[in-house]
């Protein structure tokens, strides 16, 4: 067999075994042969085979009911969580904003054309905005996404641009929006990912003044009137300044 046809060969075999993995929910604790069959559509030889594996390697662990997380995933999980895992002085001003505002907190960076939530408190009303954290969103809209790009490169902007509904010409409102929160020191979004929700966020910095995080504001859109911005900014404000003081460290910060 040719070399490239192996290597074509091993990472379907790798893509295959995370979309069983990824079967796995807080909701579904186990997987039997015939889910991981029917709803990645793989032949049950296949779906066998990498499930023996998989439990071989302690990813999964076979019960009575099915497969469930294996012991090995314990070891992953914990490298995630250290590298991850923000200090506390800031999980707590977080928790501290959600609390005033009453509304979701999240902590975004930026990684390729994409940001990640890091960190996030929900709101304590039962109507609220929701990203879980390790959750990749577009670039293209949303107020964090005009605070990230604002050290954008030109290259950057432009992939970003393509990668949205609107096309390559979308580059120029991505500007436009850049400039104006650099102008204003913060951005706000009104349904510009997902309709009926909004935001405002602000920078946080580093001590040479370089973005590495967004923090942000978000909810239902009906809650965030014009008469209600002020007070998210000043607040938010004052959260990244103590924040920014304290400085925190992230792999992809």
């Amino acid at each position: 067999m040719p070399a490239n046809n192996s290597a074509e060969t091993g990472v379907r075999s790798v893509q295959r075994a995370f979309d069983i993995l990824s079967l796995l929910t807080e909701g579904r604790r186990t997987l039997t042969v015939r889910e991981v069959v029917e709803e990645t559509g793989l032949a049950k030889t296949t779906a066998l085979r990498l499930l023996q594996t998989l439990e071989q390697m302690g990813l999964l662990w076979a019960t009575a009911n099915g497969y469930t997380a294996g012991p090995a995933l314990w070891r992953w999980a914990h490298l995630a969580r250290s590298a991850w895992e923000l200090p506390p002085e800031t999980l707590q001003l977080m928790r501290e904003l959600a609390s005033r505002q009453r509304e979701t907190v999240n902590l975004y960076v930026a990684k390729g054309i994409h940001r990640v939530c890091i960190a996030q408190q929900e709101s304590p009303q039962s109507l609220r905005h929701v990203v879980r954290v390790g959750d990749e969103l577009p670039l293209w809209g949303g107020a964090s996404a005009k605070i990230l790009l604002r050290d954008a490169p030109a290259a950057v902007l432009s992939r970003v641009a393509a990668s949205s509904p609107y096309g390559k010409g979308h580059v120029d409102t991505l500007r436009e929006w850049v400039a104006e929160a650099e102008r204003d020191g913060y951005a706000i979004s009104h349904g510009e990912r997902e309709r009926g929700t909004s935001a405002v966020a602000l920078p946080v910095t580093s001590g040479a003044g370089t973005i590495i995080a967004a923090l942000t504001l978000s909810g239902p859109s009906v809650r965030f009137t014009d008469d209600k911005i002020d007070g998210f900014v000043a607040d938010l404000r004052e959260a990244v300044k103590r924040m920014t003081e304290r400085g925190f460290d992230h792999p992809l910060s």
